[in-house]
């Protein structure tokens, strides 16, 4: 596939659509080799700062005019993008399987959600910020809640799920009347670049839809510029506090924060093994454990800890390993983003034996025939793991987990709440009882009953607790963040109010 980059797009159109930009007078060069394949380079990018002025100013156009469209001629762009996004969803999939390295099937699955993505925000979503009347809310008064679009809104997308992600917290954006600036991770630009052809082919209006490449130094001072109304940010904890350190004076400026997470998974000893060990192996090791709703620790009940551990390290030690496009074509893992992914991965799992956790599976750098970020799943066990070690608290960002035997559920809740992080827990149990207790105390933003901690739908609020979030869940809720909330009272009897009523006037 040729990648080529066509710059950053605003006023309708690519700044550099036949893919000649002049890179020596970028401000910063950013170099993409193929994660499966790093002799194999993809593209090579430029990030120019004078583009930012040029892109809000666009944004700001693109929502004086998209604002006073109605929602239904709003719906016509989107599913004019949804053909598009479908008619091309192969040609995405490759790119998210060489930019990303996950391997192709997986890219398929992210591919086709951006199609289902718009039905689920035109017939979920748009419910959520229809105007809403109570009669007589007041004698002879109607009450209206009436919601209005922010304002240009800034989308810095992740290079876990590059398309997926950003697309959702986009068409909601635009589905509530905002336009929209997209920033994606400088390490998946191409991908999302084709998205934003997408976009363009719909024909929406001229500097509705804006896109610009670039790291971190772009990304602040698009966050810091006070004609943004929203910042909507997928990414790592750290990241996050940065953004909420630029935008904390802007009172005006919604901030949503989807961040990482340390989930934890509690296998209680009445589990079916044979349902949760599949459950499990994705839980944890999907897309390399590149997730941020990947299971890292497994609270085990002591009654079946042998029996459980014994077969998931044999089907874990089973996991195929390959090229993201090319041989082995059903390659369950490929490999991880980067050499600064890899280096971390190791680098975690050492913290691990440092802070007293046994190997169960030890991790190892792979040849699968391609130089490459490939690396082998690991386990590691903890019968009394350190609550406050860099090993529990962190997130790894990679294919580790690691079990913790318990006695009772107290104790496995205890565990799963003592990191700083509230994003996904499960609970294998036939125990109604014991699901409804973890409900009630685990702090986590996702639980789910006899089902892993990844694979959310996009019908339900996706968001979490603690340093997960900041309280703005995604998902079919990511649209109440895109506008703010008008309560209208409307005087039925306009000869009602009399100037005798008024009480303290003089004679």
């Amino acid at each position: 596939m040729q990648m080529l980059l066509k710059g950053d797009y605003f006023n309708g159109r690519f700044s550099h659509p036949n893919g000649l930009a002049n890179l020596s007078t970028a401000q910063e060069k950013i170099l993409k080799t193929c994660p499966g394949e790093t002799t194999l380079k993809l593209w090579e990018a430029g990030s120019f700062y004078d583009h930012v002025e040029l892109v809000v100013e666009s944004a700001q156009k693109g929502f004086e005019t998209w604002r006073r469209l109605s929602f239904a001629e709003r719906v016509v762009f989107l599913k004019k993008y949804q053909e598009a996004v479908r008619a091309r969803k192969e040609e995405i999939a490759v790119a998210l399987a060489l930019e990303v390295g996950k391997p192709l099937w997986e890219a398929r699955t992210e591919a086709a959600a951006l199609d289902s993505k718009v039905t689920v925000t035109i017939t979920d979503s748009l419910e959520r910020i229809k105007q809403e009347t109570i009669k007589d809310v007041m004698p002879k008064i109607d009450g209206h809640v009436v919601y209005k679009p922010l304002g240009p809104c800034f989308i810095i997308g992740p290079f876990n799920f590059p398309c997926h992600l950003a697309n959702g917290q986009i068409l909601s954006a635009l589905l509530a009347g905002n336009s929209i600036i997209f920033k994606p991770s400088e390490k998946t630009i191409y991908s999302a670049q084709l998205m934003m052809e997408c976009f363009h082919a719909a024909g929406f209006p001229e500097g509705v839809i804006n896109f610009i490449n670039g790291t971190g130094h772009t990304a602040g001072k698009l966050t810091s510029d006070k004609r943004i109304r929203g910042v909507f940010f997928t990414g790592s904890r750290g990241v996050g506090l940065k953004i909420l350190e630029n935008t904390y004076k802007d009172m005006g400026k919604m901030v949503a924060l989807e961040l990482g997470g340390k989930n934890s998974t509690i296998i209680h000893h009445d589990t079916n093994i044979s349902h949760a060990l599949p459950e499990l192996l994705r839980a944890c090791f999907l897309t390399s454990g590149q997730r941020c709703t990947s299971t890292s620790m497994i609270l085990v009940h002591r009654k079946i800890e042998q029996e459980f551990i014994s077969q998931f390290k044999a089907l874990t030690e089973r996991i195929k390993v390959g090229h993201p496009t090319k041989s082995p074509s059903d390659a369950f893992m490929g490999p991880l983003i980067d050499a600064h992914a890899e280096k971390l991965y190791f680098d975690f799992c050492q913290y691990g034996k440092d802070e007293g956790a046994e190997e169960i599976v030890s991790p190892k750098k792979l040849d699968v025939g391609f130089e490459g970020h490939y690396v082998s799943p690991s386990i590691h066990y903890a019968k009394k793991p350190n609550l406050n070690g860099k090993f529990i608290q962190e997130e790894i960002f990679g294919p580790n987990c690691f079990f913790v035997p318990y006695d009772d559920i107290e104790e496995a809740i205890k565990i799963a709440n003592c990191t700083q992080y509230g994003l996904a827990a499960s609970v294998f149990t036939r125990d109604p009882d014991i699901y409804q207790l973890c409900l009630r105390d685990i702090d986590s933003g996702l639980l789910n009953l006899n089902r892993s901690t990844v694979g959310a739908t996009a019908r339900l609020p996706f968001g979490g607790v603690k340093d997960s979030g900041n309280h703005r869940p995604a998902a079919v809720s990511m649209i109440d963040c895109c506008v703010s909330t008008v309560a209208s009272l409307e005087t039925l009897d306009d000869n009602s109010s009399q100037i005798t009523d008024v009480v303290g006037l003089k004679d």
